[in-house]
């Protein structure tokens, strides 16, 4: 049987998309409740997470790294950022400016990973065609 690690890098960076886009639809539902009294604003931890995965390996290269990565240690957690702190009277702690900013980097990220995932498809299609 023939073994591969040809898409290492593709899930990995596919397990990153899916987080931003998670954290796309986190961000818009704290701006559709940004004057919700009491709400507290939530975001997508995945970066955490995935340092956590590869730091446990350090003397390895970055493809070992990546090879023995398993998609349980690749997992976005939504949680509530700043729970109990509020600079409103009403209890809510999203900031609207904030959030936008905050959208326009993830919808960046998000557009990077994407570009990142079909170069790697792009990069397969060129090893097929010069076997």
């Amino acid at each position: 049987m023939f073994r591969s690690n040809a898409f290492d890098y593709i899930n990995a960076l596919d397990k990153a998309a899916d987080a931003a886009w998670l954290r796309n639809d986190a961000i818009a539902n704290n701006i559709a409740n940004a004057t919700t009294p009491g709400y507290k604003r939530q975001d997508i931890s995945f970066e955490s997470e995935l340092e956590r995965a590869l730091g446990h390996r350090r003397y390895l290269s970055m493809d070992a790294k990546v090879s023995r990565l398993t998609r349980l240690e690749l997992k976005p957690r939504k949680i509530t950022d700043h729970e109990n702190y509020s600079y409103r009277l009403d209890g809510n702690n999203v900031d609207i400016d904030t959030e936008n900013v905050m959208l326009a980097a993830n919808q960046l990220r998000y557009n990077g990973l994407m570009t990142s995932i079909n170069a790697e498809f792009q990069n397969l299609q060129t090893a097929m065609r010069s076997s």
